[in-house]
């Protein structure tokens, strides 16, 4: 399925991508940044997500964001990552001028003060301690990233290392990050709905063209260096189950490799069909449940395995059992039909992903920024070019013990 669009870029910079989708009475406003978690510095991390709350907390014409957008039917959100920040509206497109106001106005004008940065980092904090530290297996992330990285910025979770780098955010450097990275053209907008791009242009000139444009600090992000070397980490936690993580170093988003990892991913756990699932689960049950999946992180990512462990079995026997249906991979190519069946579910699932408007604007955002928001339409095809050889040599070539970092988490009561 063709995502028809057009683009331009306005003066200061910003770049409009609009898609006209008539099946809607609602217009999509998706607003990315060009920041995420990677661009901060290690000895001081989570300010991106911090941010991000702080974009909901009003602006010079609008203090309270939520309740303007209520009174018109609109619905927001946001979420941030590694790689960016990403801002949402859903709006009848009678209210779109409301939308946009408001996305200009925090853009331009937010109200950044010590009271509101005291309220959010008390809501951050709160959320870190909900999630992540008292969540059973909440630590995972907080655990297994310095654990694969040891240079990238990958190496801690979006919400930071720690809370203590919360807790010494200043205004200064709220105000800092505001002005190094919240700007026009730093920003791609996107309108999906029942509009068209001079309609769209004359209406977001209208309320973006007078912010000026910056300068946005130049990227010095290190290389992870090659892991040569095996890395092994035994934790036990209050836990109801023993579970086991491996990750393994792969390629970055774009990268052809990156199809034939998400393949295979399928090909190992998606569905009571796949192979972990028979194998692992079913028939010899050492694991109650195991999966595999992509990062799907822009710069280098992971392949990375988890499965909670059957009782009585040690992790040593079901760390042996995975790394032996890897070299099975290795060993045996993979069946045309197999190979097949799992290309015609992740294509169903991509048809799917690009239903709504609003997933449609944020998917145009995602591929603009990593290269061109044409490079959308061209994902079916990428996979669908994956063969069986190209399967086991990814497999052969990224999947070995020296590129694999593990971790056995225990239950307290288990070990």
């Amino acid at each position: 399925m063709q995502i028809e669009f057009e683009i331009c870029v306005l003066d200061n910079g910003l770049k409009l991508i609009v898609h006209q989708d008539k099946t809607t009475p609602m217009i999509a406003v998706n607003v990315l940044y060009n920041i995420g978690s990677k661009d901060e510095n290690k000895e001081h991390t989570g300010i991106a997500h911090l941010f991000e709350h702080l974009m909901f907390s009003g602006s010079k014409n609008a203090p309270n964001f939520d309740v303007v957008l209520d009174a018109v039917g609109g619905e927001n959100n946001a979420f941030t990552n590694n790689d960016f920040t990403n801002y949402y509206i859903s709006v009848p497109k009678l209210n779109l001028e409301t939308a946009l106001w408001l996305e200009s106005d925090r853009m331009e004008a937010l109200n950044i003060s010590n009271k509101s940065l005291s309220v959010q980092k008390k809501v951050v904090i709160e959320e870190f301690k909900q999630n992540y530290l008292n969540q059973p297996y909440g630590d995972v992330s907080l655990l297994m990233k310095p654990l694969v990285y040891t240079q990238h910025p990958y190496s801690w979770s979006t919400i930071g290392k720690e809370i203590s780098h919360i807790e010494k955010t200043t205004l200064k450097d709220i105000q800092q990050f505001f002005q190094n990275y919240y700007h026009p053209d730093n920003a791609i907008l996107v309108l999906a709905g029942d509009i068209q791009m001079q309609e769209a242009r004359l209406l977001v000139e209208k309320y973006f063209l007078h912010i000026p444009n910056a300068h946005t600090p130049l990227r010095s992000i290190p290389a992870e260096p090659e892991q040569t070397q095996a890395r092994h980490l035994d934790v036990k936690r209050n836990v109801p189950h023993n579970t086991l993580y491996k990750t393994y170093h792969i390629c970055p988003r774009m990268h052809p490799d990156f199809y034939a990892f998400d393949l295979l991913s399928d090909i190992l756990s998606n569905g009571k069909s796949s192979r972990f699932y028979i194998e692992l689960v079913k028939n010899k049950r050492i694991f109650t449940d195991i999966n595999a999946f992509v990062s799907g992180d822009i710069e280098a990512g992971t392949f990375m395995i988890n499965g909670t462990l059957s009782a009585g079995v040690s992790m040593e026997m079901a760390d042996a059992s995975i790394v032996e249906m890897i070299e099975e991979i290795k060993r045996q190519p993979i069946g045309e039909q197999e190979l097949e069946k799992v290309k015609n579910k992740l294509e169903t699932s991509l048809i799917f992903s690009n239903m709504k408007a609003l997933d449609k604007a944020m998917n145009l955002a995602y591929f603009e920024l990593m290269g061109g928001a044409a490079l959308l339409n061209e994902e079916d095809r990428k996979y669908r070019q994956v063969d069986i050889s190209h399967l086991q040599r990814v497999s052969k070539q990224y999947l070995y013990p020296e590129n694999c970092s593990t971790m056995y988490y225990y239950a307290e009561k288990t070990k």
